[in-house]
């Protein structure tokens, strides 16, 4: 069965998933040729190992604390708070609790 993404001009829930965190699994949100917007939740405890994205990419934590490792530090961020990743920048992720992250990438696929 095919994924479906948000359409152009249709509205989606990014508040925190809160008691549903676990009921949730993470999701695309939107996939066009360029663009890429999914909502990650990442158990309490769980690591992202360092990987890069296909594009520049913004992170926006939504709910719960995370550790980010980028560009030779590591920063914590907690709901409200979102990073600017240039284009092919090795980062990883560790979930200090359950969290909720919004990830959009400009793609620059070909």
């Amino acid at each position: 069965m095919a994924m479906t993404h948000a359409a152009s001009g249709e509205l989606m829930d990014v508040r925190p998933l809160g008691s549903a965190f676990h009921d949730k699994a993470s999701v695309t949100l939107v996939r066009a040729e360029h663009l890429e917007v999914f909502r990650l939740a990442v158990p309490a405890g769980k690591t992202l190992q360092e990987h890069t994205a296909a594009g520049a990419m913004t992170l926006q934590c939504i709910e719960g604390l995370i550790e980010l490792e980028a560009h030779g530090k590591r920063q914590q961020m907690g709901p409200g708070s979102l990073i600017y990743l240039a284009d092919s920048v090795p980062h990883a992720v560790t979930a200090l609790e359950n969290a909720t992250l919004l990830i959009t990438v400009l793609l620059h696929r070909v």
